[in-house]
């Protein structure tokens, strides 16, 4: 999976600023039942990644089992939060 790819499968774009309101809810709402629905801990990670970057991400605790995928979780909330300050 890439960004790129899971941009165009839930808004039809890689821009989300060419997105209207309405299509990124509906787009939103799909990407929130795939990731409760996924099974796959690596498709799983990057669902909750890109709803992370949009900041609808669930909690770690509800979203992940395994500590080692939470703690990935917040290395990525830490890189991206560090390259914000940048």
């Amino acid at each position: 999976m890439n960004l790129d790819g899971l941009l165009y499968h839930y808004f039809g774009t890689a821009d989300l600023a060419e997105v209207s309101p309405a299509v990124q809810v509906d787009g939103t709402d799909r990407l929130r039942v795939d990731f409760g629905l996924e099974t796959d801990r690596s498709r799983r990670f990057a669902l909750w990644s890109l709803l992370f970057m949009l900041g609808e991400a669930p909690d770690l605790d509800v979203a992940f089992k395994e500590e080692s995928d939470r703690e990935a979780a917040r290395n990525l909330m830490d890189m991206l939060s560090a390259s914000d300050n940048s």
